[in-house]
């Protein structure tokens, strides 16, 4: 195979320069060529006529020679004959004479063509040339793909025995992963039930310490009653009062209803104070307008509330946020942000005197900030779930949680440690507190109500669907609820009953973390319903009061009215909130 290469090379080459000599030597000789050739034609037919004429003037004399009586008249037709003969003659040389012109126009054309083809040939060598060089290239190229083709097999067949190597890891620690969620359920159940135990147990010696103190307080009482003594102003002995009223049945001056009692509250920082409940609002103000709609938060926003002076408005959302706002001439200008927060915010609540704002979150954890200074002044961490709801008790030194977990937990914010944790069996949506009870809605469909002295549910009330929200009125006599059957209820607390029940064409709640509110004077309910239309319904008369539905785009997610009576505050699913009033 290779000798044949190397003799059609040879030969290729011998070739070329044959071809080579004959472009360098043509055009030197060829003019000469011709002109010989054209001479060689011209004494070719000199010699063929030169030989027709002797041959004719033989056959001539031979005639004559044959026929010499022949008389002068033949001769005449001879000379007549040689003279036709001779014309002939001229006709077929002029006819040689064109034919070799045409000849000679052949040969110059079958030059030029020769001159094209060599032309084509250099070319066709050049390019034949070039692409023995490309095709050197691409075998080059090829020889290195085929080497890059090596390299990357090697490198796959090494990944894929890596893989099967890490697959087979992952299997092992998948299977461990299992049997440690397995083994994790288990002990969370046993944890679970070791609570519930500890609870039981907790919450039967406080029973026991209860009876224990009313008795000791009996005999107290039993011992004062022998000897007259003078009355006193302080708030101790009416409280003691209270109990011992408590422990025998009868019902307390103080706590008749109709008369509102007078309580001691201990600020945020643990110094007692005296606190009067707050002063109805007797300017409530149903609204009818949109004033400011505003986007409140980069995502969903699930709370929002006014401070106790209707200065302040704050939002919670997905964005980890509390926001505070300024509310200036029917605007919410943006004062500050409160960070911190590694979750959601579900809920937020101002103390009694609006220096600190309680917010929950779903980080497992509730914070509180000042409002002043944006700071973060405490994290309380410990449930082991959502914490959907939280609240300050009356004395602003403690604080409820409600969480997703199912239970509840009461903080003491002096010494920021979880005083008590109850186990309420199903997740805790939201809460309100009085002096010694805190109620709790719950996904079981159920309102709690707890005593926080001795942990025990003191009476349990069943609605008809999820209890996504509850809020109080300004006596503390009734408690509104919201739940999933899309019914909004009062229940009058001094009868645990339900007394009241809202319902409109269209109303529908849109979550189970749906908030509603009371009026300031607890005139008026407001809700926000699922296709973001905001209801109004009038307490005295159970009927829908107003409908307003220019301001959101989608679901209500909470509702606030301001202390002043004169500004209602909703958030919804989207990022906006929106300022509702009258004027």
């Amino acid at each position: 195979m290779a000798g044949r290469g190397v003799g059609c090379l040879w030969k290729r080459h011998v070739v070329e320069q044959l071809k080579q000599r004959d472009r360098v030597q043509r055009q030197a000789f060829e003019e000469i060529i011709h002109q010989y050739n054209r001479l060689l034609e011209r004494s070719d037919l000199q010699v063929v006529f030169s030989e027709r004429l002797q041959t004719d003037k033989y056959e001539h004399q031979n005639r004559h020679d044959l026929s010499p009586g022949v008389d002068g008249g033949r001769s005449d037709s001879l000379q007549q004959e040689m003279a036709q003969m001779r014309i002939k003659h001229q006709e077929e040389l002029t006819e040689l004479h064109k034919k070799r012109g045409e000849l000679a126009q052949n040969v110059i054309e079958l030059n030029n063509q020769i001159q094209q083809k060599d032309k084509e040939i250099q070319s066709n060598e050049a390019k034949m040339q070039e692409y023995h060089q490309q095709i050197s290239r691409l075998e080059g190229e090829c020889r290195d793909l085929r080497n890059s083709l090596t390299d990357l097999e090697r490198a796959n067949q090494t990944l894929r025995d890596e893989y099967d190597a890490l697959q087979i890891t992952f299997s092992a620690l998948e299977e461990k992963l299992r049997k440690t969620t397995e083994d994790n359920l288990e002990l969370v159940t046993r944890w679970m039930a070791e609570k519930a135990q500890e609870a039981n147990r907790l919450n039967a010696e406080n029973e026991k310490d209860t009876r224990r103190r009313q008795a000791k307080l009996q005999k107290e009482l039993a011992d004062a009653a022998k000897e007259p003594l003078p009355i006193d102003q302080d708030d101790d002995i009416e409280v003691l009062s209270e109990e011992a009223a408590k422990g025998t049945g009868e019902t307390s001056p103080s706590r008749q209803p109709g008369r509102t009692p007078r309580r001691r509250s201990v600020n945020s920082f643990g110094s007692p104070e005296a606190a009067e409940a707050p002063a109805a609002c007797a300017d409530v103000r149903v609204p009818s307008t949109a004033l400011h709609i505003f986007d409140a938060h980069d995502g969903e926003v699930n709370a929002v509330r006014f401070s106790p002076g209707s200065r302040l408005l704050a939002t919670g959302g997905m964005d980890r946020r509390v926001k505070l706002w300024e509310v200036v001439s029917g605007r919410c200008e943006p004062k500050g942000a409160l960070t911190g927060s590694n979750a959601g915010i579900t809920s937020i609540e101002f103390d009694s005197a609006g220096t600190y704002l309680l917010a929950a979150s779903n980080d497992f954890a509730s914070r509180i900030w000042t409002v002043d200074d944006f700071r973060l002044r405490h994290t309380l961490t410990g449930h082991s779930g959502k914490v959907l709801s939280a609240r300050f008790l009356l004395d602003n030194a403690r604080i409820v949680s409600g969480s997703y977990d199912r239970t509840l937990k009461l903080w003491d914010l002096r010494s920021k440690v979880c005083m008590k944790t109850v186990f309420a069996g199903s997740s805790c949506n939201d809460i309100v507190c009085t002096e010694q009870c805190v109620m709790s809605g719950h996904f079981d469909k159920k309102v709690r109500f707890w005593d926080i002295r001795a942990e025990s549910i003191v009476h349990e009330l069943e609605l008809l669907g999820r209890v996504t929200s509850l809020d109080l009125n300004h006596d503390r006599t009734e408690l509104l609820t919201c739940s999933r059957d899309d019914l909004v209820k009062i229940i009058d607390l001094r009868t645990n009953a339900v007394r009241q029940t809202f319902n409109a064409q269209g109303f529908k709640c849109g979550s189970d973390f749906t908030r509603v509110t009371f009026s300031p004077d607890g005139s008026y309910v407001a809700a926000g319903s699922a296709d973001g239309v905001l209801y109004i319904w009038n307490v005295l008369t159970g009927k829908l009061e107003k409908t307003l539905d220019k301001g959101h785009s989608s679901a209500i997610n909470s509702v606030s009215w301001s202390p002043s009576g004169a500004y209602v505050a909703s958030v919804e699913k989207g990022s906006k909130a929106v300022l509702w009033s009258d004027m």
